[in-house]
């Protein structure tokens, strides 16, 4: 247990982790980042000793992470000799889940978040997905008719089926759960309902990082993504619904840890031919290399285009033609519409940004082949970098309020800052958004500003902006004109100015916001 604590606070001390861990249990917290997914999808061995497999070595060193994390979820399994059937529990799991997920999207054409939670985690045996594919079209019919609102409608039908799942449990009595001391059934169902979101927003998650599916953000829908449609109907068609070597786990290992099983798509090398062919700057000279060179040749062709994709992304904000979209959008997320908020209004800032003036502006967020986005940036940089000339400003979001945003916020973005001003050597800015601002995060900054730290490069100018802030920014810009960086670093220098003079963290926040509202630099 003391080497687990001690892994557990040295992980928490590293730039790409983010959070701390469990405050009071480190322990579980440690064995929580190895005994799950890492060791679950054959990254992590840990018998006979704690070492990375070789899928594992692939998958940190490989350039298509995607490829290498769409076998290990399709080898996914229940049983399995991790995850070994008790007694009472014996025949009711057989299924490579993960598998069966694809094809109930590919079956359905699409799947919703809450479809996926309520039916689409109850399909324990690959036997029952004919009738799981049932529920979910009755569902939808459901839904057409119903005169409840939908909310009030989808939580009806979500304890009603949770109610079914542990009707034994119910019937017995069997309803205290973990970390509380109230026993009710109603307790028992919303505990069951909180774990199935948890469940499928992680599937949503491993499933979205394949790059096989695109997600509807307004919809909370997930479907497969049309250029990898021909690959999805592919390991559909063959690979078996059956779980392998259950109850041999030498076996089992051989299996899971082989980082060329199962075989997909562009396993293929006329497939990887044919494909590249379609493709002008390589259809010379590469029919005598090995399948693993034209699969680079692809992924570089594929980032290439996502590359083409982004600049006229960029084309079309500087010129304001996704004005209206990105206005939509701002209004999606403050009204909770989407499924991914945090995402979306990192990749909304972004936008909006790239739109108010001429800095070379970088979002650090991990886009699809087609420009949109997939996930957040990494723990050890800031979410966009803007290269102003003379200076550079990073800018920092989260959907987070409360103390919680102080608590999992105001060090990072600190921190984000140092780094960021030593690497580009000259002076640096910070603004810090969220759709409501924690008093404590305001007093934080304002600190900041007054106190020389060696740590973080000196004193650290960072402005706290409600989004609401920003948005007028991006009206202005848009109606009367673009803010010209001079203009921006002033915001900044007037920031520092203030925080020298006022009497307190109130005074100097709601200052600095007024000029910023007013226009007047």
């Amino acid at each position: 247990m003391e080497s687990q604590i001690r892994f557990m606070e040295e992980l928490a001390k590293h730039d790409e982790f983010c959070g701390v861990g469990s405050i009071n249990d480190k322990a579980f917290s440690a064995r929580d980042r190895i005994n799950r997914a890492p060791k679950s999808l054959g990254f992590v061995d840990l018998s006979p000793v704690i070492l990375i497999t070789k899928v594992g070595i692939n998958f940190i060193e490989a350039t298509n992470k995607e490829e290498v994390l769409l076998r290990q979820l399709l080898k996914f399994q229940l049983p399995s000799p991790y995850h070994k059937e008790t007694e009472g529990f014996k025949g009711i799991f057989n299924v490579k889940p993960y598998l069966e997920i694809f094809r109930l999207i590919d079956s359905l054409e699409y799947l919703s978040f809450d479809e996926l939670m309520i039916f689409g985690m109850q399909l324990t045996h690959y036997n029952r997905f004919n009738e799981i594919v049932t529920k979910i079209k009755d569902f939808r019919a459901q839904k057409t008719q119903t005169k409840l609102r939908y909310k009030d409608f989808k939580n009806e039908i979500l304890h009603l089926e949770i109610s079914k799942i542990y009707q034994l449990e119910i019937a017995s009595g069997m309803i205290k759960t973990r970390e509380t001391k109230e026993i009710s059934k109603e307790k028992f169902i919303t505990t069951k309902a909180s774990n199935l979101r948890d469940y499928t927003d992680a599937a949503f998650r491993y499933l979205r990082a394949t790059s096989m599916v695109e997600i509807s953000q307004s919809n909370y829908s997930i479907s497969i993504a049309q250029d990898k449609k021909a690959e999805v109907k592919f390991f559909l068609k063959t690979i078996s619904k059956k779980p392998n070597f259950i109850k041999d786990e030498a076996k089992y290992k051989a299996y899971l840890f082989n980082e060329n099983k199962p075989k997909l798509y562009y396993d293929d090398k006329e497939r990887l031919l044919k494909r590249l062919t379609e493709i002008p700057q390589f259809t010379k000279e590469i029919s005598n290399s090995s399948i693993k060179e034209l699969k680079e040749i692809l992924t570089t062709a594929i980032n290439s285009r996502k590359e083409q994709a982004l600049k006229r992304q960029i084309e079309s904000l500087k010129t304001y033609k996704d004005y209206d979209n990105v206005m939509e959008m701002f209004k999606d997320i403050q009204q909770n519409r989407l499924y991914d908020a945090p995402l979306i209004l990192e990749w909304n800032v972004w936008r909006t940004l790239t739109m108010l003036n001429g800095g070379e502006i970088k979002a650090n967020l991990k886009f699809d082949d087609n420009g949109i986005p997939m996930s957040n940036a990494s723990g050890n940089m800031p979410d966009i970098a803007c290269d102003y000339g003379e200076f550079g400003v990073i800018v920092e979001v989260t959907m987070q309020s409360g103390h919680r945003q102080y608590e999992m916020e105001s060090e990072s973005v600190s921190r984000h800052l140092a780094h960021f001003k030593k690497s580009i050597n000259k002076e640096a800015y910070c603004f810090f958004i969220a759709p409501k601002i924690n008093e404590s995060c305001i007093a934080h900054f304002y600190a900041l500003h007054k106190i020389n730290i060696q740590y973080y490069g000196g004193k650290s100018v960072i402005i706290p902006l409600e989004l609401n802030v920003l948005i007028d920014m991006l009206e202005k810009s848009y109606k009367i004109r673009k803010l010209t960086p001079k203009e921006m670093r002033e915001i900044f220098l007037y920031s520092e100015q203030q925080a020298q003079i006022s009497t307190d963290e109130k005074q100097w926040y709601d200052s600095v916001k007024n000029k910023i509202l007013n226009g007047t630099f």
